[in-house]
């Protein structure tokens, strides 16, 4: 009979580096299955994507999975969607690297900022309500 604490429900924050990109993975498969999209995770970056979502009708996306919503210049013109659970842990965010990037430009200041300039990438720990309500149309729940 398995211990009882191996069916504990795991706290997010207790949980290192890997666990939480395994943790994500398998929480945003579950919200993509109902989509009707199959995944699988890749052993290592191809084409810049952590996993390739299949649709039903064939069509498949190529996803980089984040912990929270990053622009970077070398997903640029690569066709990869990005990735993220929702904060408030109800369900996550799919959208078009390139098309929410033009629209961060342009709506946000991160041109002049140190780190897209020099680093060529940009990340919001908590967006604030601009970006919040702009991205609510790619959540998926």
């Amino acid at each position: 009979m398995p211990e009882q604490n191996l069916f504990s429900k795991v706290q997010y924050s207790q949980l290192n580096k890997r666990q939480r990109e395994n943790y994500n993975f398998q929480k945003i498969s579950g919200i993509l299955a109902d989509y009707g999209y199959v995944t699988m995770r890749l052993n290592d970056d191809w084409q810049g994507a952590d996993f390739i979502a299949q649709h039903i009708s064939g069509s498949f996306l190529k996803v980089q999975l984040k912990g929270r919503l990053e622009i970077n210049k070398k997903y640029i013109g690569k066709e990869i969607w990005m990735c993220f659970p929702a904060l408030d842990g109800d369900g996550c965010y799919l959208f078009s690297h390139d098309e929410v990037k033009d629209w961060l430009l342009k709506n946000k200041k991160v041109e002049v900022s140190k780190s897209w300039s020099q680093s060529g990438v940009y990340s919001w720990g908590k967006p604030d309500i601009l970006i919040q309500d702009f991205l609510e149309v790619h959540r998926l729940k």
